[in-house]
């Protein structure tokens, strides 16, 4: 018989993850265009794992590469257990979205419709977009000797043509672009109808190929590697090695090849001849391509079909406070949860304050990943403008983000910012702010340590948490970061501070040994994912010590729980609902001897450990700890949205038994709170 491997597969623990997204598709008891988005998500996800992680197996195939996986898997047996993983992903994503939402969709005045089933009124109508909207932003593209194969960008939607001119009886092939800039639906005059574009484009192709025959129209959509990486030691200017770098992107090789179901083989062979596809990376569809367009349904006006909106609540003592946020933070340290609290009222707040506060002197301030509109980078500029020492560190490298991180560079430098981009070779995914201010005779320092970035839009969406204190151990700490990141420093330890890839590898596992030692070890932890090998070998020596893990790992999970002789003291569970669970939370103790509780950046992966700046705090403060304990507590004891990791992999749902939906429990805490408290 053969044995179990110590460590799940990276690759197919994260495609686990998608499984249990597609199930919140699935799921009645959700808003119909709640489980649309669900549905979108999935199609998103897939999207950058074919860009990054199938793209990064894809090149080891071709390099030759021998290495295997922490579970022994060479990278063509990956890709083989991949491919049956995400074909049975699209066959739920096509059912769960034909037989179930696209009928529910309907009941709703909500109809996805195709040409064939308009009649000719609607024709009429549709006629009249096309020629004033489409028809002049199309450009049909055709394949001859005269015209080589044309270049088709990174996850567009195209219309593969197959004409014949009458008049020679010659076959010729062509490529026409689904506009991205354009709606993937166009709605029909009453409001209630959608036809696909690509639909629409199809049923007017005599107009763009005028006398020639329509052989053949079949939707497809490809996908290239969109991973790089830029050799800053002999890049001069990083800023734009990294543009140079985006604009490679767009070439990067095919990854994935999307078709129909029934797409025509004279059509396939030469779309995959002609791109360099295996017939392994062509992916056959039933149904509509790019469900990620489904998105789009969020936008439409009908509350009835969301969830009821959460009003985030501004915390309460920043909300009653006579005094100013500064003075507020000096009296005791304040934990802010996201979304449940607002993020515009807390954490943009204090930069704003800071930004206008003429006893600040200086802001120093991370951005990993930013929104197009930020009222932060918005607030950093005008304090940078009205003469404060203002400094951005802008990581360039945040994968997907990087031409939005350009942009607000350009714009810091421009207003006189101090820009700066971090240390070669390492990411900066630091969620930390620093002011400094003048108070009487003295400096102080304002910190904020956070688990998510600073972006409006996905604080909405995540959760997270964040500390506001004024500990002076933690200021000089952070302000030690800083000038490690901006200037020259070879410091190896903080007073406070876990700072990786300095020390936290080396704490984390200090930790856990500790646990592992004691006659009634426990560790609680919350993160996003858990890959590190020997991080996961501490947590089974400390199983096999008899102590208790709790895990709440939203995503990527390589450790085995619940192996006799290995693991069956350690539980993982996954946490997948309304909003994305994304903070990082971690305790060790039992309450007779104390807990140590610790927030920040990191997931216990390799490169949050050794590739990254990563920055986790230790959090003292009783009130704080006590909020953490009631996010951990109701974390554990959730049985609407948990699913629990079994020995082989698969996942759970938990059965009923505390009736508690950690996400509401929140949601109603919140408002208790913020309404007792006033």
């Amino acid at each position: 018989m053969t044995q179990e491997p110590r460590y799940f597969n990276r690759e197919l623990s994260w495609l686990e993850f998608m499984r249990r997204v597609m199930v919140q598709a699935d799921n009645d008891a959700n808003p119909l265009l709640e489980r649309a988005k669900f549905l979108a998500i999935v199609s998103d996800i897939l999207d950058e794992f074919f860009q990054v992680r199938v793209a990064g197996l894809e090149e080891q195939v071709a390099a030759g590469v021998r290495g295997s996986s922490i579970d022994g898997l060479s990278a063509a047996e990956q890709l083989s257990q991949i491919r049956v993983v995400v074909d049975e992903l699209y066959k739920q994503q096509s059912k769960v979205f034909r037989k179930k939402l696209q009928p529910l969709l309907e009941g709703a005045g909500i109809r996805i419709v195709l040409w064939k089933q308009l009649d000719a009124s609607d024709r009429d109508d549709l006629d009249e977009v096309f020629l004033h909207q489409l028809f002049p932003v199309l450009t049909p593209l055709a394949v001859d000797p005269g015209h080589p194969f044309p270049y088709i960008s990174n996850l567009s939607l195209s219309l593969a043509v197959a004409v014949r001119d009458p008049e020679s009886g010659s076959s010729r092939f062509a490529r026409v672009k689904v506009p991205q800039i354009l709606p993937r639906f166009i709605p029909l005059p009453d409001g209630e109808r959608f036809v696909p574009i690509e639909q629409v484009i199809a049923a007017h192709l005599d107009e763009l190929f005028p006398g020639m025959e329509i052989l053949h129209t079949q939707p497809f959509r490809l996908t290239r590697n969109a991973d790089f990486e830029v050799e800053e030691d002999e890049a001069e200017d990083l800023l734009e090695a990294i543009q140079s770098e985006l604009g490679r992107r767009r070439f990067g090789r095919v990854v994935r090849l999307e078709v129909e179901r029934n797409i025509d083989r004279d059509v396939l062979a030469l779309l995959t001849r002609e791109l360099g596809v295996d017939e392994r990376q062509v992916y056959r569809i039933s149904g509509l391509l790019g469900l990620g367009s489904l998105m789009g349904l969020d936008q439409l006006d009908r509350p009835e079909h969301k969830w009821e909106q959460f009003p985030p609540v501004v915390p309460r003592r920043l909300e009653t406070a006579d005094s100013s946020m500064f003075e507020t933070i000096t009296q005791a340290p304040l934990l802010v949860h996201h979304p449940y609290e607002s993020f515009p009222g807390s954490t943009a707040e204090f930069i704003r304050r800071a930004s206008t506060d003429p006893q600040v002197l200086a802001i120093k301030q991370t951005l990993y990943r930013t929104s197009s509109v930020s009222s932060i980078a918005e607030a950093l500029i005008e304090a940078a403008t009205s003469g404060k020492q203002v400094v951005a560190l802008v990581e360039l490298k945040a994968r997907f983000d990087e031409a939005r991180n350009i942009e607000w560079a350009r714009a810091f430098e421009k207003a006189g910012v101090h820009v700066v981009y971090g240390l070669a070779g390492l990411k900066t995914h630091a969620k930390i702010s620093l002011v400094v201010r003048q108070e009487d005779d003295r400096i102080v320092r304002y910190v904020h340590i956070g688990t998510g970035n600073y972006n409006e839009h996905t604080a909405r969406l995540y959760e997270d948490v964040g500390i506001f204190t004024k500990d002076p151990d933690v200021g000089a700490d952070v302000g030690d970061l800083f000038n490690l990141l901006t200037g020259f420093s070879r410091q190896k330890a903080y007073r406070k501070l876990v700072v990786a890839p300095v020390e936290m590898r080396f704490r984390m596992l200090e930790l856990i040994r500790r646990e592992t030692q004691a006659s009634d070890g426990h560790i609680v932890a919350k993160m996003n994912a858990l890959v590190d090998v020997e991080i996961i070998d501490a947590l089974y020596e400390a199983s096999k010590a008899g102590t208790r893990v709790d895990l709440i790992v939203r995503g990527i999970c390589c450790l085995r729980p619940g192996v006799k002789g290995l693991s069956e003291n350690i539980t993982v569970r996954s946490i997948v609902g309304r909003f994305l669970e994304h903070s990082r939370i971690y305790r060790f103790g039992r309450p007779e001897r104390g807990f140590e509780y610790y927030i920040g950046s990191a997931d216990m992966m390799p490169r949050n450990l050794d590739r990254r700046v990563e920055v986790l705090m230790p959090v003292e403060d009783e009130v704080l700890r006590d909020r953490l304990e009631e996010i951990l507590d109701l974390s554990r004891a959730d049985d609407h949205l948990s699913w629990l990791l079994q020995p082989d992999g698969s996942y759970k749902r938990r059965g009923p038994k505390n009736d508690i939906d950690a996400q509401q429990a929140l949601m109603t805490r919140t408002l208790e709170r913020a309404h007792l408290d006033r």
